[in-house]
């Protein structure tokens, strides 16, 4: 995906009484840049609609939900640290969410139920291949993907990495949380944290699900050894402040192929705009440059 050179500027909507509803719900939200690129892509179709920041305080999460629900808004996306408390309070879980084990997109069906989506693992599958990255699987030869971080971002990629054929393994600081994601996700290996860089010429994906590299984070400067890759290893990132983190430096500088964090940002939106607005909107370098000129 190519950025443009300056983001287009588009009209603002007009609401009527009877425009479609959502937002983020966070705590905090002000960070988020899901209401930047719903709002574009409600402008760019002509939708009746808005979606909007909620901050809100995990005391008040579900009390916040019903009364969305109740004043007619569509659904919400939810953000930290709410992701868990959405799988516990919907009523419907899709595939996604339930090998997720957590939910960012809240559906509100006209039957008063809640449906639970989780977009984030589709999402980052969608943006490896809307670059051409993505690994092609074949009987005789599978594919292999190894994840830093054992986190909600890491299950939700090793459910979708897995659900598309690849072998998973994932390693993390903290041994008992990596184990604890392989014992909710069978057939995920474990690797030591001490000894991932040395094996990654076993693998063809490498992803860091973790908030290392990024800025403001723990460890900003977040930046592994990567000589014993595979000359084909596609290295990617979730975090996207800033656009190339010191870990995607360290690829580019090895001449492996990279993929940052915006993509996954853009393409999980799709299918909770799809449910609340009924558009299947386009991700292009216009709505990538409109996202970017944010930050």
């Amino acid at each position: 995906m190519t950025e443009s050179a300056q983001a287009p500027m588009l009209p603002r909507q007009i609401l009527t009484g009877k425009a479609r509803l959502a937002g983020v719900l966070g705590w905090p939200v002000s960070h988020s840049r899901s209401p930047v690129l719903h709002n574009y892509w409600l402008s760019r179709y002509g939708i009746d609609g808005a979606y909007v920041p909620l901050p809100v305080h995990p005391d008040n999460f579900e009390q916040a939900v019903r009364g969305l629900q109740a004043a007619g808004f569509r659904g919400a996306n939810v953000t930290i640290p709410h992701k868990e408390a959405a799988y516990a309070l919907t009523d419907d879980l899709d595939h996604s969410a339930q090998r997720a084990g957590a939910v960012n997109t809240l559906v509100f069906q006209p039957d008063g139920r809640i449906r639970g989506i989780s977009t984030d693992g589709d999402g980052f599958v969608d943006s490896m291949k809307a670059e051409g990255l993505f690994p092609h699987t074949h009987a005789t030869e599978r594919k292999r993907a190894l994840l830093l971080g054992a986190g909600g971002a890491a299950r939700s990629v090793a459910a979708a990495l897995q659900d598309q054929g690849l072998d998973v393994a994932v390693t993390n600081r903290t041994v008992e949380r990596a184990e604890k994601l392989a014992d909710a996700l069978p057939g995920l290996d474990v690797v030591s944290w001490a000894e991932w860089e040395a094996q990654l010429g076993m693998y063809d994906v490498l992803v860091n699900t973790t908030s290392l590299g990024m800025e403001g984070g723990p460890d900003p400067m977040f930046r592994p050894n990567l000589k014993r890759a595979a000359h084909h290893l596609v290295v990617a990132d979730i975090v996207y402040v800033p656009r190339l983190t010191p870990l995607l430096a360290e690829a580019e500088q090895q001449g492996l192929k990279t993929l940052g964090g915006l993509g996954m940002l853009l393409h999980q939106a799709r299918l909770g705009f799809r449910e609340w607005f009924g558009q299947d909107p386009e991700v292009d370098a216009d709505l990538e440059a409109y996202v970017r000129a944010t930050f």
